[in-house]
């Protein structure tokens, strides 16, 4: 049994990316532009944006799962529920304090992975309105990004060994 929830946990984690990826080029960059419009401003006037709204919108589903496995009998739910919020709080960990450093934290994390997030999502910032968009993932997004950014660093280690 432990198996079965556990790949719930994992394909409940996994299906989220596509879930948000879904959300935002539709939703965001659509209909609740108002709530995600501040989030693509130079400069931001506050700690707090509209756009935080979505972690509450986002986190709904993963509470109300996790209450049913919890309060029924259907434990399938708990599992799911995880998945969720596991989900969250990697894309919080991702987005909020490690793309756009609203917290002081990993800030020279260095490898190859977080620097195809963060020059992917860098293109995704580089349009200011709600058109002609692009990587709307956040945790998974073009292969392109991961190419790129394993060429940098066999670049760096090519220099850095030449240099020695």
């Amino acid at each position: 049994m432990w198996l079965i929830n556990t790949m719930l946990v994992i394909i409940s984690f996994l299906s989220m990316e596509g879930v948000a990826w879904v959300t935002h080029k539709y939703l965001m960059h659509g209909i609740l532009w108002v709530l995600h419009e501040d989030h693509h401003k130079k400069n931001p006037t506050s700690f707090f944006e509209k756009n935080d709204y979505f972690f509450l919108i986002f986190a709904l589903p993963g509470i109300a799962c996790l209450a049913l496995g919890i309060y029924t009998s259907h434990r399938a739910f708990l599992y799911v529920g995880s998945g969720i919020t596991l989900f969250g709080f990697a894309y919080f960990t991702v987005h909020d304090v490690f793309i756009h450093q609203r917290f002081k934290l990993l800030r020279n994390a260095d490898n190859f992975y977080f620097k195809a997030i963060r020059r992917a999502h860098k293109m995704h910032h580089k349009h200011l309105e709600k058109h002609d968009g692009e990587c709307f993932g956040m945790l998974f997004v073009p292969l392109q990004y991961f190419r790129d950014a394993l060429k940098a660093e066999r670049e760096i280690r090519k220099n850095r060994s030449a240099n020695a």
